[in-house]
Order: structure tokens, then C-alpha cells, then sequence
């Protein structure tokens, strides 16, 4: 709770109808006590561009560091399993899934697709896209010193279901993967 006065709107009102902010433009974390619990469901996605030979190695399992798909999948479920430690306004949730799948696309880039699911009062996006963000960061460790270059080009939400705000898919745009899973 701030010591500091305030004028004007009660602090359980939304700011510029954010719900991570009140009335008086404080962070604050929403309130899903009473949230129906319904099966929620996300799925994010982040890329990794590299070099054509350092994918082909990463593909192949033949990294200096060793199986690099194996590490950042795993440390991709971990993240999704953490993210209420790393983002300071996120609920912590009883996960029922995360899963973490990679794709070779255009020869030189990685898709790190990532689904987490959950049945709560609040959504499980930021689990998925925490998972697809550090499985993505894990890659650009186990290959850095072959592959300095190595750029992540985007993290996004492709899918997220349950809840009172319904079913969103992203539209591809071109010269993007995109859509999800159905």
C-alpha cells in the first residue's frame, strides 16, 4: 500500500482501461478471486534466426554444447513454470501442460512454438511467451560461440482461449508463421 496522496480516481478503478494499473496509475495486481475457473489455454511463438551451418548443427544434435533442443526445451517448461517469480504482476498458476516444439524455417531460423494450459481465473499467455522467450534466449547461449550474429526476431501470441474474453488467433502476416495451433 503507498503512503502517498492521491487525488481523483479510487484505486480499484483501471487507467486508460489498463487492468495491471489503477485508478491513480499504480501498478496493481487484478484481483481473479472471483473469476469463474474455466480451462485456459495459450499458445506463443519465437524466433531465432542463425547461420545455414550452425542450424544444421543445432538440428542435428551436434553443437560443442551438446543437444540445444533438449536444453532449451527444458528450460522453456521451466520458464512457463517460473513466470510468476520473473514477471512482477503475473499470478501464480497450477499449470496442466507446457510443451515446447521447435521448426527449421527458411534454412537459417528456428520457430520455437510453445503451448502452456491451465484451469483457472486468469489466463496463461505470459507462461507461453515466457517459455517461447527463454527457450529462444537458451538456443542463443548453446550456439553463441559459433554464431555471435544470432538474432531473435520476435516473440508473439498466436492463440489464447478460455475465459470471459473468449478465443483470440493472430493472423498471419506475410512473411510470418503464425495462426497456431486449432
Amino acid at each position: 500500500m503507498s503512503t502517498q496522496k492521491h487525488q481523483g480516481n479510487s484505486p480499484d478503478e483501471g487507467a486508460n482501461g489498463l487492468t495491471h494499473v489503477d485508478g491513480r496509475g499504480q501498478a496493481n495486481m487484478v484481483d481473479v478471486g472471483d473469476k469463474l475457473l474455466t480451462v485456459r489455454r495459450a499458445v506463443a511463438e519465437a524466433v531465432i534466426r542463425l547461420d545455414a551451418t550452425t542450424c544444421r548443427l543445432l538440428f542435428a544434435g551436434e553443437l560443442p554444447k551438446g543437444e540445444a533442443l533438449a536444453v532449451a526445451r527444458i528450460a522453456g517448461i521451466q520458464a512457463a513454470k517460473d513466470t510468476s517469480r520473473l514477471i512482477p504482476l503475473c499470478h501464480s498458476l497450477a499449470l496442466s501442460h507446457v510443451a515446447v516444439e521447435f521448426a527449421l524455417i527458411d534454412g537459417d531460423a528456428v520457430r520455437i512454438t510453445t503451448e502452456a494450459s491451465t484451469v483457472s481465473g486468469t489466463g496463461v499467455e505470459m507462461e507461453a511467451m515466457t517459455a517461447a522467450s527463454i527457450a529462444a534466449l537458451t538456443i542463443y547461449d548453446m550456439v553463441k560461440a559459433r554464431c555471435r550474429a544470432a538474432v531473435i526476431e520476435r516473440v508473439q501470441l498466436l492463440h489464447k482461449s478460455g475465459g470471459k474474453s473468449g478465443t483470440y488467433e493472430r493472423q498471419p502476416v506475410d512473411g510470418q508463421h503464425g495462426g497456431g495451433p486449432q
